[in-house]
């Protein structure tokens, strides 16, 4: 089982990521800590030296040998998708969930945000609004569901989330918790 997050900055691709690989009883891998591990340094640093073209590169290069390899959970950075090519990988590779969000909810969420070097600008809000425009066709292009959080929990969306997979037959029933517990 490849289970891949798609989704603007903030939206919850780490945090929903390790709660669900967790009740799955998988690996739960985030691209941009692999990234990190490989460049030597935070992607802020790296990003704001070398540029966002090198930074895609080893992106690209990280998603393509992770969907070949990794079976669980994998969340991938906001920008994933902006390569034709990673969409492709990530479609044909994992089942894909885009966890959609509205610019003014991330906006929310991430007000005070200093690492991700995207919303370092004078009007975050008006960043995500720009992204949200640019890339939401791209999440929907690369998805094969899209759930959208709204403010639930992360264990409410974990639990959307595998209802919805169990549904389409992605995940056996067997393996998904039961919300309810047996009585002993």
């Amino acid at each position: 089982m490849r289970l891949a997050l798609v989704g603007l900055p903030g939206s919850g691709k780490s945090s929903v990521g390790r709660v669900l690989a967790r009740k799955l009883g998988v690996s739960f891998t985030d691209t941009d800590t692999v990234i990190q591990q490989r460049i030597g340094e935070p992607i802020r640093s790296f990003f704001e030296r070398e540029g966002e073209g090198r930074f895609r590169d080893i992106e690209l290069q990280v998603i393509a040998e992770l969907c070949a390899t990794r079976v669980g959970v994998l969340a991938t950075g906001g920008g994933a998708v902006l390569l034709e090519a990673n969409r492709r990988t990530l479609r044909e590779g994992c089942t894909v969930l885009y966890l959609r969000s509205s610019p003014e909810e991330l906006h929310r969420r991430l007000r005070h945000d200093t690492q991700r070097p995207l919303l370092q600008v004078k009007d975050p809000r008006a960043k995500l609004q720009q992204l949200y425009r640019e890339r939401d066709p791209l999440y929907r292009e690369t998805a094969h569901f899209v759930i959208e959080t709204g403010r639930p929990t992360v264990q409410t969306l974990v639990g959307m989330i595998l209802m919805q997979l169990e549904l389409a037959g992605v995940v056996d029933a067997s393996r998904v918790p039961s919300a309810v517990e047996s009585p002993r």
